[in-house]
């Protein structure tokens, strides 16, 4: 009875042995399933994609794609402005030269004699030292020399001379009421002669240049005093410094004179 028995225990062992294994192998079965499965879950956090969004806020591809502080239809309209204003102020500038240009053209320049005061017929200029030259128109309208020695005229340069009378302008007119001393009018440097063909005779007296040496301080008939042409002036003494001969002159010695040769 005894060795039944123990025959008897040994499978029941075993069997349970391997109701053990069985058991425990289908549990580790489990464990690495449910860890497997598991894994995969844990990776994959639900912060992953919060921080990629704040990471990728920071790169140079996020600023670029930030609208613009000025569009291209901003800069011009900017640029189309500029132009205008631009063309506003060149046209106001333009505007304002056509206008001064028009204000000097509307002023008709004066001068001392006129045409209206006929043809002239004699200068004689008359230095504060010095001899006095005149020339004149004779008979036959031609122009000679009278003074300092009667003789041939050349008749360019007395033409000329005649031409410049005329041709005085008026720069400025002095006021009434200033002393002819203040612009050495009062012993005048020339005194100019001047007859026309229809009988005037008019005196024109030449005192200082003026301070930026452009004209001349000149008074008419011992009145008006007056700022004129400085080129016209200086080719009127050119008759009291070189006097329009055609030949020079041989002076006759008179009795008991000696003859003294023009130069």
């Amino acid at each position: 009875m005894a060795e039944k028995t123990t025959k008897t225990t040994r499978p029941t062992t075993g069997k349970t042995k391997s109701t053990v294994v069985k058991a425990a192998a289908k549990k580790g079965a489990r464990s690495t399933t449910t860890s497997a499965v598991r894994k995969p879950r844990r990776m994959a956090t639900p912060q992953t994609t919060p921080i990629a969004s704040v990471e990728s806020a920071g790169t140079p591809t996020a600023a670029i794609r930030r609208k613009p502080a000025f569009q291209a239809g901003t800069w011009i309209t900017i640029l189309l402005l500029a132009a205008l204003i631009g063309l506003a102020y060149y046209l106001n500038t333009e505007k304002e030269k056509t206008g001064a240009e028009e204000a000097i053209s509307t002023v008709e320049t004066s001068y001392i004699f006129t045409e209206a005061d006929g043809v002239v017929s004699s200068i004689e200029v008359k230095p504060a030292e010095g001899e006095t030259v005149k020339i004149a128109r004779n008979a036959e309208n031609i122009w000679a020399v009278t003074l300092p020695m009667e003789a041939e005229a050349d008749q360019g340069l007395a033409e000329s001379a005649a031409t410049q009378i005329t041709a005085l302008s008026i720069s400025s007119q002095i006021e009434d009421g200033k002393s002819p001393e203040i612009f050495g009018l009062d012993q005048p440097a020339y005194v100019i002669s001047i007859e026309f063909k229809d009988g005037k005779k008019h005196i024109l007296e030449v005192g200082d240049a003026t301070p930026t040496n452009s004209g001349y301080y000149v008074r008419v008939d011992e009145d008006k005093m007056m700022i004129t042409d400085l080129s016209g002036i200086d080719a009127l003494l050119q008759l009291g410094f070189f006097p329009p001969y055609l030949n020079t002159p041989v002076p006759t010695a008179e009795a008991g004179e000696a003859v003294t040769p023009v130069p």
